[in-house]
């Protein structure tokens, strides 16, 4: 069995995803990140985007807004303000959500809808 490590997935009114994975993908303020099992220790910020977590039993991606990554002997923490499982976004809701930011020139509105897109899409 290849290595794993253990992934908590939270949002601020809930614990979202818990589980073993061999890599996550994040975007940080520093950028895209991947963690594996033995990565270095770290501590960061997460910008919105799509989070992918690569499991034995294939992906689960989620859209996250703001909040923190952390990681420690093979324990990856994501704590944000608000996720998103892909199987939860109403694609349709976040593409009007999305037309209706853009019309209102509304940037913050507008990147909420896009990343949920991206989530369902699988596209980072």
């Amino acid at each position: 069995m290849a290595a794993e490590l253990h992934v908590e997935l939270v949002a601020a009114d809930r614990s979202v995803w818990s589980g073993e994975a061999t890599l996550v993908i994040a975007r940080t303020t520093s950028g895209d990140i991947g963690v594996m099992p033995g990565h270095q220790p770290l501590l960061g910020v997460l910008e919105s985007g799509p989070v992918t977590i690569k499991t034995a039993d294939g992906n689960v991606v989620a859209a996250v807004h703001g909040g923190f990554i952390s990681f420690a002997d093979d324990k990856l923490s994501l704590l944000a303000e608000i996720v998103e499982l892909a199987d939860e976004i109403d694609v349709q809701r976040a593409e009007r959500a999305l037309e209706r930011a853009k019309a209102a020139a509304d940037a913050a509105a507008e990147r909420r809808a896009d990343v949920r897109l991206r989530a369902v899409t699988g596209v980072h």
